[in-house]
């Protein structure tokens, strides 16, 4: 069963994640031949103050 963990920053809707969940699991059941139903997705949103990129938190960017 495989278990995918995806860090996003907030902002997206639910639209958007179910888009990226279905095109996930369409990837990961074709990568790795395994039915729909055994694949799990865990969506972590960050706050833009939880994220830094080369020493700079995004919100100050």
């Amino acid at each position: 069963m495989p278990i995918v963990q995806i860090h996003i920053l907030e902002g997206r809707t639910v639209e958007q994640k179910r888009k990226m969940v279905d095109t996930v699991t369409k990837a990961i059941c074709e990568s790795l031949t395994v039915p729909p139903e055994k694949v799990r997705i865990i969506i972590s949103n960050m706050e833009n103050e939880d994220f830094a990129v080369a020493g700079k938190l995004v919100i100050d960017n």
